[in-house]
């Protein structure tokens, strides 16, 4: 019952921190967008990859990449991705 209960706590705590990312990822992806003159399709991010990582202090986390489409000329759909590490951007390429 004990390992059921802390299964379901880690599954919620899991959920709710890869919203947080999300949220973070959408940001930095209009963001940049908007910095560089393109135009984010879709108005979102999707999930492309999870890595557990070695993040300051020795500590486990995960790392998230997620894509996005935008375009800078109106007729050709490119590609970008987000690079999270936790809540907190890595990297951002178009």
């Amino acid at each position: 019952m004990l390992f059921a209960l802390m299964a379901l706590l880690a599954t919620a705590w899991f959920w709710y921190d890869s919203l947080g990312a999300r949220e973070a990822a959408n940001a930095a992806a209009l963001e940049t967008c908007g910095s560089t003159g393109a135009a984010l399709l879709d108005g979102t991010v999707a999930f492309r990859r999870l890595e557990m990582v070695r993040v300051a202090g020795g500590s486990l986390g995960f790392r998230r990449t997620y894509v996005f489409d935008y375009t800078r000329d109106g007729a050709t759909r490119q590609q970008g991705f987000v690079v999270m590490t936790g809540r907190s951007v890595d990297t951002v390429g178009l």
